[in-house]
């Protein structure tokens, strides 16, 4: 069980991850699962998910708010969301513009933090075997095939597609390796998705809101019961997803087919190629650098994740 005997800095710090994570989800191909995991929460998060219940639920009738906030951890998941949000509304317009006139190096830095976070997770596994080995393995060939499938252009409203799209997108959100804005984009929701925005066209937005409500339950539940049956078998997957999902943040691509959605251009299809082979200014040295900075900013998030079990 997780302590309730948190202070006010405990929650602060809590909050500060809620900000990495929100700032890997604003970069598509970036989850912030993989923070959550590599910062120590990840197990409380899930647990924290699953404990949003029926029967939790009514305690609040029984026994009151206050006690089903506490059954819930709703301390914890209140510091976590605001981070996220701040993050979120804070560094969104940043990392667009960043995308949009220094990619380059906005992916060189998440490159050198995935890298390490490859490590960190295998590093979990405290004894390895052949079947983690093959598990790794399947792992990041599934990661690596889903970055190079084409992203459907074809846009599908229909509400079935739309929950169906929501549900995979959080579940890809919450697992540690590609982001849920990637999976959208794959599967031709992500126009939908804006255009729902864009238009504050209500229907279509809580259909996706109704799909990663259902997604998030269920896999949350998914996960929990793997990590307390396989948990190594687990962490060599998810390690091996984490692997296969560097293809997707390597710093130089080349754009093979794009289309335009509401004004800007959006890529549906490119591939990795050497530095020497970039059109342009390939920025190397400094994007050596930044790559550097994402790598010993994990051991720094390492050192905090250290600390949750103190909490």
């Amino acid at each position: 069980m997780y302590s309730m005997n948190r202070t006010f800095k405990d929650y602060f710090v809590i909050a500060l991850k809620g900000m990495a994570m929100g700032a890997a989800d604003v970069v598509p191909g970036v989850s912030g699962g993989t923070i959550a995991f590599i910062s120590g929460i990840y197990n409380e998060l899930i647990d924290s998910i699953n404990s949003i219940n029926l029967k939790n639920l009514k305690l609040w009738k029984t026994d009151g708010f206050v006690v089903m906030f506490k059954a819930m951890n709703g301390s914890f998941l209140l510091s976590l969301f605001i981070g996220i949000g701040i993050s979120i509304i804070s560094l969104a317009q940043l990392f667009k513009f960043l995308l949009e006139t220094r990619p380059i190096l906005l992916w060189s830095f998440f490159f050198g933090l995935v890298v390490a976070s490859v490590l960190f997770i295998g590093k979990q596994i405290p004894k390895w075997n052949v079947l983690n080995v093959i598990l790794l393995i399947f792992g990041a060939v599934v990661a690596y095939y889903i970055t190079i499938i084409p992203a459907m252009n074809a846009s599908n409203n229909s509400p079935l597609f739309l929950i169906l799209a929501g549900a995979l997108a959080i579940c890809a959100m919450i697992l540690p390796g590609i982001s849920g804005a990637f999976i959208l984009l794959l599967l031709g929701a992500y126009k939908p998705a804006l255009d729902a925005i864009h238009n504050h066209d209500f229907k279509r937005i809580a259909f996706l809101a109704l799909g990663a409500i259902i997604g998030m339950f269920s896999f949350a539940k998914v996960l929990k019961w793997l990590f307390e049956h396989y948990k190594n078998a687990t962490l060599a997957i998810l390690t091996g997803f984490v692997l296969g999902s560097l293809n997707k943040i390597w710093p130089w691509k080349k754009v093979i087919k794009s289309e335009v959605i509401n004004e800007k251009i959006m890529i549906l299809e490119e591939k990795a190629i050497l530095p020497s082979h970039f059109e342009g200014e390939n920025h190397f040295t400094i994007a050596i650098i930044l790559a550097v900075i994402g790598f010993v900013l994990i051991l720094f998030l390492e050192k905090i994740g250290r600390q949750n079990s103190k909490m």
